[in-house]
């Protein structure tokens, strides 16, 4: 739970710390390794601690729910290039697997099921376009949320990425995951794709699961397409598994105990000439 009673601009670098590493170790996740290490960086003109120390807190944090260590990074102050509050994070994760164990594996085949697991929001990724939806809209960040009174657009919209370590190596450990495909920039038709073999398509039932209200609120706001949304936003899906049918439901159930939302939302077929890496079924409900 993030602390209410950090300022703005420290819950902000909180949040983007989260982020950083979250991003980080989900990608290693899919290649079947454990995140074992994490290296940070923060730039800017002139150092504020509390801002420094609020970045690296959501850094540490991050890192002890993934289960990697922090070992160490950097900070610069180089007020020629940053310019008054400008500043510039990055990262590095460094994660192993045995030989034996990576993946995508090569038995992954037709009829095999895609189980997605929930995200926690939009995931760091589709500001570009959450902002011009934004500005189209003429709301403020600090407005109530549309989607959730409870809170602000802005804070609804740093909700921090969601880290799958824990769920994913349970899963994994015991043999259930043929591949996984974490759904970051590019949304459903261009990660899902990348974790399959040139001979198969995954079909997805748009309809499967519940798309959370953010999500609903962009594409009315913006007039947003559905071919624009799958290829740009989680839709509240922030990873993609493949497993065989008669692992399912088993994989389910890891899964789930390990704190996980996790819904059944498509199949691999055979990919046809001309046919895409990914369809999206039955998503007229996105618009809603």
């Amino acid at each position: 739970m993030i602390p209410s009673v950090l300022p703005n601009c420290c819950f902000f670098k909180l949040t983007l710390g989260i982020d950083l590493v979250a991003m980080n170790v989900n990608d290693v996740l899919v290649q079947g390794a454990e995140p074992l290490f994490f290296l940070d960086y923060y730039a800017c003109g002139k150092l504020n601690v509390d801002d420094a120390v609020a970045f690296v807190k959501g850094v540490a944090d991050a890192c002890l729910e993934a289960g990697c260590a922090l070992l160490g990074g950097e900070t610069a102050e180089m007020p020629s290039l940053y310019m008054g509050k400008d500043f510039d994070g990055a990262g590095a994760a460094v994660g192993a697997v045995e030989r034996t164990n990576m993946i995508p594996r090569k038995d992954i085949q037709a009829g095999d099921i895609l189980l997605g697991l929930a995200s926690s929001g939009c995931h760091s990724n589709g500001f570009s376009l959450i902002r011009k939806t934004i500005d189209h809209a003429k709301v403020s960040y600090s407005d109530p949320a549309p989607w959730d009174a409870k809170t602000t657009i802005g804070a609804s919209l740093l909700t921090p990425t969601k880290i799958y370590c824990k769920s994913f190596l349970a899963a994994h450990r015991r043999g259930y995951i043929k591949a996984g495909s974490h759904i970051t920039g590019g949304g459903f038709l261009e990660n899902i794709p990348r974790m399959l073999p040139p001979s198969l398509t995954a079909l997805v039932d748009g309809s499967s699961w519940a798309i959370p209200g953010v999500f609903k609120w962009l594409a009315k706001a913006g007039d947003i397409a559905v071919e624009e949304l799958a290829k740009t936003f989680n839709m509240g899906i922030g990873m993609v598994l493949i497993v065989s049918a008669e692992n399912k439901a088993a994989a389910m159930s890891a899964l789930q105990s390990s704190g996980e939302e996790v819904y059944e939302i498509g199949k691999l077929i055979p990919r046809a000439d001309g046919m895409e890496g990914c369809i999206v079924e039955r998503s007229s409900g996105w618009l809603e």
